[in-house]
């Protein structure tokens, strides 16, 4: 969560702190700080063999014709750094461990620094309040660069992130996804929590989403009203965890279905084929007919598509006409004027009308790319308002429906880019 959002001095006597019992750090907690840590670095850092075997059960429900020992794993600066020792993650909290009061009070600096809006106190409080848990990233001689502040609760099965930061000597190296992921599989290996919540600010909303966060709140209220603390300001956010993905291991299981994919791919096209150059250009200019070229024919190539690629391409404003089109085409005021005036049913129209138009006429001329400009289509759209009214009397049912049509159409070219050109 960012935390730099406008603090509400109500928060002091919070309704949670008295709603719901204490969360502890429970003694018979399944594993250690230590044992988590290890884990969590095993998971990314194993050997070969591991690194094999783990591949082989992400996939066992694939069906691949590729070998899993051989997939290249793109692992990230920080999992990188994790690997050889120069991060490790610690959860901290208050329990009167010398260490853990370094590592907070190091966490406790960071967002001071970093959430300026945030009063020094409250962060001071809920730091050190034996409700909440930090998950920190520590460098040597537990120096911390960053961590997240959360408070569990478990019987509800969801958790408040409180403060979120990295130090800004450290920012840019993916640290930040990658602590979110260690919190998300340390959290739901040793409890119940299965949903996180946070307040946002405007510039947390982009972290927080990349991570899997969204504000749409599918959590009934009864759950979290009253237990979490609200910021003046921020944007509630929701992230619901997937049971069956283990987040540190995510680019494996990305990197597999990417190669399941490729692979069921090159089964039915043969894209994955690369053919030689042609010979028939070493000697100097020459001529091949595309059916000669290797390959070609196979993709499915055929004649038509070359007579296709001669046609003209449409012009940029294209998309925006023939949306004013259809529109004008669908509207119930459209009917008189959907093909040309019949000349047997009204003899002297062509004597009196000059330029005739009607929209069968410029739908022709819209799909044969014959608007060389938009001004144009206009000019024809206003002809068969003009020639209308021109021609008819105002009394009559089709002076009325030019005159709907052109007030509708007028509307909706200024809804477009084009709306200078309405009148």
């Amino acid at each position: 969560m960012n935390p730099n959002h406008h603090y509400n001095e109500e928060e002091e006597n919070h309704t949670a702190m008295e709603i719901d019992k204490p969360t502890t750090i429970k003694e018979e907690r399944k594993e250690t700080d230590s044992e988590i840590q290890l884990q969590s670095s095993q998971a990314i850092n194993g050997n070969d063999a591991a690194t094999s075997k783990r591949r082989r059960l992400l996939s066992s429900d694939l069906k691949v014709d590729f070998d899993l020992g051989q997939l290249k794993i793109l692992e990230k600066p920080a999992a990188l750094e994790e690997k050889r020792g120069i991060i490790k993650f610690r959860v901290v909290a208050n329990d009167g461990n010398p260490e853990s009061f370094i590592m907070l009070t190091g966490l406790k600096n960071i967002f001071m620094k970093q959430l300026p809006k945030m009063p020094k106190e409250y962060i001071t409080r809920l730091i050190y309040d034996r409700n909440h848990l930090s998950m920190t990233i520590v460098k040597d001689n537990l120096h911390v660069v960053g961590g997240i502040t959360y408070r569990p609760f478990e019987q509800r099965q969801f958790a408040e992130i409180v403060f979120c930061a990295i130090a800004s000597t450290e920012q840019v190296r993916g640290y930040g996804s990658h602590l979110m992921n260690h919190l998300k599989d340390y959290v739901r290996g040793t409890s119940k929590v299965q949903h996180f919540l946070t307040y946002a600010d405007n510039y947390a909303i982009g972290y927080f989403k990349k991570q899997g966060f969204t504000k749409e709140i599918t959590l009934p209220k009864e759950i979290w009203m009253g237990y979490i603390k609200d910021y003046e300001g921020g944007t509630l956010m929701q992230c619901t965890m997937l049971p069956k993905i283990k987040y540190l291991e995510a680019n494996v299981i990305l990197a597999i279905q990417k190669a399941a994919v490729i692979s069921k791919i090159n089964k039915l096209t043969r894209s994955n084929i690369v053919y030689p150059g042609l010979e028939v250009f070493k000697n100097g200019p020459a001529h091949i007919e595309p059916n000669q070229v290797p390959g070609l024919m196979e993709v499915g190539w055929c004649k038509e598509m070359e007579e296709l690629a001669k046609q003209p391409k449409p012009k940029p404003f294209f998309a925006v006409l023939e949306m004013l089109f259809t529109e004008m085409q669908n509207h119930p005021s459209s009917w008189p004027f959907a093909q040309p005036v019949n000349r047997e049913d009204v003899p002297d129209y062509y004597e009196v009308i000059e330029h005739p138009v009607d929209l069968s006429t410029m739908e022709y001329r819209l799909h044969n790319n014959q608007y060389e400009s938009v001004e144009e289509f206009i000019r024809d759209a206003k002809l068969i308002f003009n020639n209308c009214r021109q021609y008819n009397d105002p009394s009559t049912t089709y002076y009325k429906n030019a005159d709907r049509l052109e007030k509708f159409f007028q509307k909706k070219l200024l809804e477009t880019e084009y709306s200078h050109l309405a009148d």
